[in-house]
């Protein structure tokens, strides 16, 4: 997959050192593998979750949360937003675009 943009998870980290080696995890398993469902993206990626239009990840022991629009006929990840749990139970991201 091609995952579009890594910059958002080189900010987030850069802000939350705990959450780099996690986030750099998932970046090399999305990155290296060809997912053609959410199925299979669940069956390597246990913690993903449907939200409406996005794929949410937890990340780093449910510290973190990864949003994603996925598009798997075009092989391609965009990173919407990454935040803390806390951030993430705002709710403020689904407001956005």
């Amino acid at each position: 997959m091609h995952v579009i943009t890594r910059k958002r998870l080189r900010e987030f980290s850069t802000k939350h050192r705990g959450a780099a080696e996690s986030l750099g995890i998932w970046y090399s398993i999305m990155s290296k593998t060809d997912f053609a469902t959410f199925a299979e993206l669940k069956r390597v990626l246990g913690s993903a979750d449907k939200v409406g239009k996005f794929t949410v990840f937890d990340i780093g022991g449910n510290k973190y949360r990864l949003i994603a629009a996925i598009h798997y006929n075009r092989k391609k990840v965009y990173i919407r937003h990454v935040l803390t749990h806390t951030e993430y139970d705002r709710n403020k991201w689904k407001e956005s675009p």
